[in-house]
């Protein structure tokens, strides 16, 4: 398999960014090895410059869930953007995706839509503390819910995978009233309700962690968020950037049946465009201004190619069966990567939660940050590479999940799976 051409342009890239990416987990790094140019994405697959095609498992890190270039969303956008890029107006198309996000999520009472996962969180955040009046909030360690300031604290995913601090440049200050507990810990939540009593606005969470690779919330978990927070007169707030559409087509609040105060979503709902939002009860949202004093604005936001698009991926997605079938493949990927990792005696964790995965090299139950940071990553980008070798593209680092597509067939998952067999049986 040649990747010249993938060679030429990284070492053009490292002249021009820094890193030669624009995002710090796709050097590689983690993984080792030269990363990927890509020309097109197609279905399941990803062809790169050099003209090899490989199955995707990244799909834009979780938004794809239609596969690439969907003829009906591709339609969609161009059909948009005949009629203009953007406005910086109202446009209908906002309201019909916002009609059709609440569909899904009946929880979702109001919404506001932005541009990133990131503005969704640091939104939702700011929004919380305008309510509630009050300044600190919990996260979880190794949960990561973007990039703003306040929420580099023990954030997992891009930062763990490059072994980096939180990061240089985030005041002190900016951080001193974002708390950590440790996931799947109802006590370590406890006792900082307790160290600081009628001071915390919210807690943020992944209710499937997804930015340590997936770690699924163990039994009485969420519940028990939603109790703390509501006796505590805090707001609970989802980050379903990753999990929305992907545990479930509710997102994790349907499949465990938890109303959260309110969500947050990222670029699954515009079809894999840039776009974010939040949303939720009625009477927190009526603090986003013009409606209340809580300033949040982006003249992007509920553009119509972004609209056009998550109205046709959502479309899509209410097709008979759609859901069962997606998770029956995830399932049948999940029990043969775990079939061929046992028959060549290599130990790993197969996690899934709907059509999210993880591959972890370890044996240890992966249940929090401690217990998934003790996964071999020299092993993971060995298998890394090994799987490249045989055509299938996965997430370059142990720290991400992988996911499918409606157009991730049986016996594209066949071939998945007997990739990964190879690659064991060749350790």
């Amino acid at each position: 398999m040649s990747i010249t051409n993938s060679i030429k342009l990284f070492t053009e890239a490292q002249t021009l960014f820094p890193g030669g990416v624009n995002s710090p987990v796709r050097a590689f790094r983690a993984v080792g090895g030269q990363p990927l140019f890509i020309e097109r994405g197609e279905g399941a697959y990803l062809f790169d410059v050099d003209g090899n095609r490989y199955i995707d498992y990244v799909l834009s890190w979780g938004p794809l869930v239609t596969g690439h270039a969907h003829p009906k969303v591709v339609a969609a956008i161009q059909q948009a953007a005949t009629r203009g890029t953007s406005y910086g107006a109202p446009s209908p198309l906002e309201l019909e995706l916002a009609k059709s996000v609440m569909s899904f999520m009946p929880n979702i009472e109001m919404i506001r839509f932005v541009n990133s996962g990131t503005e969704a969180t640091m939104s939702a955040l700011r929004l919380a503390r305008a309510y509630t009046k009050r300044d600190k909030i919990i996260k979880f360690d190794g949960c990561y819910h973007g990039h703003a300031d306040l929420l580099l604290v023990q954030a997992g995913s891009g930062v763990a995978t490059l072994g980096l601090p939180d990061s240089p440049g985030v005041p002190a200050n900016t951080v001193k009233d974002t708390l950590v507990a440790d996931f799947n810990n109802l006590d370590s939540v406890e006792a900082l309700f307790k160290q600081y009593p009628d001071q915390i606005a919210a807690i943020i969470v992944e209710p499937v962690a997804g930015n340590m690779g997936v770690v699924p919330p163990l039994p009485g978990f969420l519940e028990g968020l939603r109790a703390i927070t509501s006796r505590a007169g805090s707001v609970l707030i989802f980050d379903e950037v990753m999990t929305g559409f992907r545990v479930h087509f509710g997102g994790a609040q349907a499949l465990y049946n938890i109303q959260p105060d309110l969500t947050t979503l990222g670029k699954v709902i515009g079809g894999g465009l840039p776009v974010g939002a939040y949303g939720g009860k009625r009477e927190i949202m009526q603090m986003v201004a013009p409606s209340g004093p809580m300033y949040q604005a982006g003249t992007l936001a509920g553009n119509p190619l972004a609209m056009s698009a998550g109205i046709a991926a959502l479309n899509l997605l209410r097709e008979e069966n759609c859901w069962e079938k997606l998770d029956q493949a995830a399932g049948r990927l999940e029990a043969g990567i775990a079939s061929a990792a046992s028959r060549a005696g290599i130990p790993i964790q197969q996690t899934r939660v709907g059509t999210m995965f993880t591959t972890f090299f370890s044996e240890t139950k992966p249940v929090d940050w401690n217990t998934v940071k003790v996964a071999d990553k020299i092993l993971f980008g060995k298998f890394f590479q090994k799987m490249l070798e045989n055509g299938v593209y996965l997430a370059p680092s142990q720290f991400e999940s992988g996911f499918i597509s409606t157009m991730h067939t049986n016996a594209i998952i066949d071939k998945t799976i007997a990739a990964a067999a190879e690659a064991f049986r060749t350790w």
